[in-house]
């Protein structure tokens, strides 16, 4: 059975159009593709909009206006792995903006509830240090954070007193 990849399905009440267009306000390589409507044989209103599809970074992605049933939760995040500190800085700030959330270790919630990691370069490999003593004292130093600090993670790992 041929496939082509894999689309990720997020569940809206009624704000999937809104959503689309807030994530590719908010990553830059974007495009939004179909909206599809109610019609006369749905459930929803005909006329309304049912399905968004839209894709950031290469990753495909619909918006279903499936109602109030189904919320997200951190079960389900996806992580931004970031160049540098500002590409981190702009997707924490940007993503707990206008009415998101900070969580703890770089997890954010944005406006809409949905979970996000946003992971600073450098991050991953100071908690997967070969050097267990390293990686333990950057792992506790992160388990602190809201917004990761990696040069704070160093040091820690490093032996330094925090």
């Amino acid at each position: 059975m041929a496939g082509k990849g894999f689309t990720t399905c997020l569940w809206f009440d009624g704000k999937a159009e809104q959503a689309a267009d807030y994530y590719l306000s908010v990553f830059k390589d974007g495009t939004l593709g179909r909206v599809g409507r109610y019609n006369e044989g749905g459930p929803g209103t005909p006329g309304d909009v049912m399905v968004v599809e839209f894709e950031i970074n290469g990753q495909k992605f619909v918006g279903l206006n499936g109602g109030p049933q189904f919320h997200f939760s951190e079960a389900i995040s996806f992580q931004i792995h970031c160049a540098d500190d500002a590409e981190a800085d702009y997707y924490y700030d940007t993503l707990t903006g206008d009415g998101g959330e900070e969580s703890a270790c770089g997890w954010v919630k944005d406006k809409f509830g949905l979970s996000w990691q946003v992971i600073p370069a450098g991050a991953i490999e100071l908690i997967s240090d070969p050097d267990p003593q390293r990686a333990s004292r950057a792992t506790a130093a992160m388990m602190k954070m809201k917004k990761l600090d990696v040069g704070e993670m160093r040091r820690a790992a490093d032996g330094a007193q925090a």
